[in-house]
């Protein structure tokens, strides 16, 4: 035993989304980019509430600040190939939301890349940013993306 969580498969999932690679996506080995997999992951979690919840969500009176990230990465992905966005969330707490976005890249039912990101709410009215509750548009949104 590693130690490591198994390798997350396209059941661990509840949201989908499929974005299209680009060219300029792969770095100079001809992968995607590190940096990239965070624009996927920060873009199915913000997709997903824009759709959900049909507002611009930065216009609430709570906002979303991305409180922490990470990547565990499983396989290469790249350009020409579209990838798929699987998306759960881990916690909903009081007020932050922990989610977990997969990436699928082809036919293959494990991911080749997982990623964890936090969002922590705050007052979107006050420069101090001070945490607040998850407002209820978005509480409304994420409930149905949880796993018992």
């Amino acid at each position: 035993m590693t130690g490591h969580p198994p390798r997350p498969t396209r059941a661990d999932y509840v949201a989908w989304r499929q974005v299209t690679t680009r060219w300029r996506d792969d770095d100079a080995y001809g992968h995607l980019n590190n940096a990239t997999y965070y624009e996927l992951f920060d873009t199915a979690v913000n997709a997903h509430l824009y759709d959900a919840t049909g507002l611009d969500v930065r216009s609430l009176p709570a906002i979303g600040i991305v409180a922490e990230t990470s990547c565990r990465y499983f396989r290469e992905l790249g350009f020409p190939a579209p990838i798929d966005t699987g998306l759960v969330v881990e916690r909903l707490g009081t007020s932050s939301v922990v989610y977990r976005i997969g990436l699928f890249q082809g036919e293959g039912d494990e991911a080749a890349a997982e990623g964890r990101f936090v969002h922590v709410y705050v007052d979107n009215t006050s420069p101090e940013r001070p945490v607040v509750p998850v407002p209820p548009e978005i509480r409304a949104a994420v409930e149905p993306l949880t796993r018992p």
